[in-house]
């Protein structure tokens, strides 16, 4: 199983970043980025939060939590979970462009009255 420290230079390497650009995005110096890799340290919840981020994934996939190192928001959202669009019945799609046309007609509400007050 791959420790914290190995999950953090996989992804690394997979970018294509270099240990010092890696370290600015995410706050740290060059030294504790490499002390978390090579697992000499483990990284406080803010500096994990920051990798995580700057790496485009999960504290749970940093964790080891899960295997997956797409972030959550790229999961949760994934249509396919659904059966995907060769999927959907004729009544499905109808129910969806619906409540799509209220949401936007509720944002543009919502915007209009922003400027409304401003």
């Amino acid at each position: 199983m791959r420790t914290l420290g190995d999950r953090i230079k996989y992804l690394r390497e997979m970018k294509n970043i270099i240990q010092k650009d890696l370290a600015a995005m995410s706050g740290l110096t060059v030294v504790q980025l490499s002390r978390y890799e090579t697992n000499d340290r483990k990284p406080d919840p803010e500096s994990l939060r920051r990798l995580a981020d700057a790496l485009d994934t999960s504290g749970d996939y940093l964790l080891g939590r899960t295997n997956d190192p797409a972030p959550l928001n790229q999961r949760e959202t994934n249509m396919s979970f659904y059966g995907g669009p060769d999927k959907y019945s004729k009544d499905e799609i109808e129910e969806m462009e619906a409540a799509l046309l209220r949401y936007r007609e509720m944002k543009k509400r919502a915007v209009d009255q922003a400027e409304k007050n401003s």
